[in-house]
């Protein structure tokens, strides 16, 4: 599976808070000891413990789900706002049959997106929110394609987290922008596509202006376009054309040039600065994202995962110290050969006689030895552990996780089944009970000693 990015492992982190917070505590032993081998600050191993979580858990496959989703919400959009421009433009003109009301078209293509614009704008500047119904559907359709129960605390998570800084204006601003720049791209095209294959007259009517304000107004709207070389109609075309509409060719194509231009000036190219101002905010607020350690959940995992001080050891049965590494973390294979048991009785003798390569880790038989050695191991992880057990009890679930555990600790694994004391047999049934539990496992197993194996790594 790909590595998460930053972004992804903040957002997983928040995803687990919110988690917790609502569904109580997670089993994160194993995680917050992964955490604490893996060093760093608070918030890195508050990061290492979630993408561990959202590891075990589904959580990561559920974001991987999730953002397939979002990835086709945004096509879908995409999609619906060519098709939605390409409709305003056909409205606009017509079928060229009946002249065109220049002010009319003017005012369906840009009309709404002036309106959306200054909303936005307004929000932002007044509220630090703009109108996110846009927004809200693309996550509530993302959350729809992506169709995993377990992704209901991502969206959330990612609201939250981008609140922080302000960046949920940004994402949203652009999702929008990027909406609407297409829309208006697309009418513009089909516009241009329509004018060249079509012949349309254009004319402008009032009843109580005069037309010296279709004039100024022309012109006004005029200035920039004509800047870029589009032809702005004169007064007396203007007027002109409040009359009828003229079917001189130099006429129409004035009028085509203004419609054109001024559709570009003052509406694909607003939302073209806007969309990249909020991609530059987001891109440079993104980096600055970090958790809130202030928070009551960050603050209690806190203390488990940077303690003032730890204790290594297993029982008094085991070695003061199992096979070292070298500082700064341990090597990807490890290094040495444990041997560990358990809950073994007193009819199993124990530990049988051990070449001096491997180390005795004794007998797991309460919860704090097992947390002890978990520990060790964390910090110290062997090239090779061999876990003694005894086929006479059941392979239950808490032996498989501990196994599991135990068995991700150490770079290789195998599992000896001990035979039976000498006055007893084992039971065939459970022992096919352990043979499927190991096997579903991926733990490889063997029912004779394994101490060639652990002094030399060969069979």
């Amino acid at each position: 599976m790909i590595e998460p990015t930053p972004l992804q492992r903040l957002w997983l982190t928040e995803a687990v808070r919110l988690r917790e917070e609502q569904a109580g505590p997670l089993e994160d032993l194993e995680a917050n000891r992964s955490a604490r081998t893996s060093g760093g600050d608070l918030s890195s191993r508050l990061q290492h413990r979630a993408l561990w979580l959202a590891r075990r858990d589904g959580l990561l496959e559920a974001l991987a789900h999730w953002l397939q989703g979002a990835r086709l919400a945004l096509l879908a959009l995409a999609v619906l706002a060519l098709c939605s421009g390409a409709g305003l433009a056909i409205a606009a003109l017509g079928n060229g049959q009946a002249p065109v009301n220049v002010f009319w078209a003017l005012g369906s293509l840009l009309g709404l997106n002036i309106v959306m614009l200054c909303s936005w704008a307004l929000g932002l500047v007044w509220s630090g929110n703009q109108d996110a119904s846009l927004g809200r559907f693309w996550l509530w359709l993302s959350a729809r394609l992506a169709r995993d129960a377990r992704a209901a605390q991502l969206a959330p998570a990612l609201i939250l987290l981008l609140q922080r800084q302000h960046l949920n204006r940004w994402a949203i601003g652009l999702v929008t922008h990027c909406a609407w720049l297409l829309a208006l791209s697309s009418a513009l095209v089909v516009m241009v596509l329509a004018m060249a294959t079509r012949r349309y007259g254009f004319i402008w009517e009032t009843t109580i202006l005069h037309s010296d304000t279709f004039v100024a107004f022309t012109h006004a709207l005029g200035v920039v376009p004509a800047w870029l070389g589009f032809h702005v109609p004169d007064p007396e075309m203007i007027r002109a054309s409040g009359d009828t509409a003229l079917a001189l060719e130099h006429v129409r194509q004035a009028w085509a040039s203004w419609l054109v231009g001024v559709l570009l000036v003052y509406g694909v190219a607003p939302r073209l600065l806007l969309a990249a101002l909020c991609l530059w905010r987001w891109r440079r607020g993104r980096r600055k994202l970090v958790l809130d350690l202030k928070l009551p959940a960050y603050t209690q995992l806190g203390e488990r995962l940077m303690p003032g001080s730890e204790r290594l050891g297993v029982n008094d049965a085991a070695p003061d110290t199992l096979p070292g590494t070298p500082a700064g973390g341990a090597p990807a294979q490890g290094s040495g050969a444990v041997l560990v048991a358990i809950e073994l009785d007193s009819e199993q003798p124990w530990p049988p006689p051990l070449p001096e390569q491997v180390a005795d880790a004794g007998i797991l038989d309460s919860r704090e030895s097992r947390r002890q050695l978990l520990e060790q191991l964390a910090q110290s992880p062997p090239a090779r552990l061999a876990i003694a057990c005894d086929p006479r009890r059941s392979p239950d679930r808490g032996s498989q996780a501990l196994i599991a555990e135990l068995a991700r600790s150490a770079a290789a694994t195998r599992i000896w089944l001990l035979p039976a004391p000498p006055d007893q047999a084992l039971d065939p049934e459970r022992l096919a009970d352990w043979h499927r539990a190991l096997q579903q496992l991926g733990l490889p197993f063997t029912e004779t000693a394994p101490l060639d194996w652990l002094e030399t790594g060969s069979e």
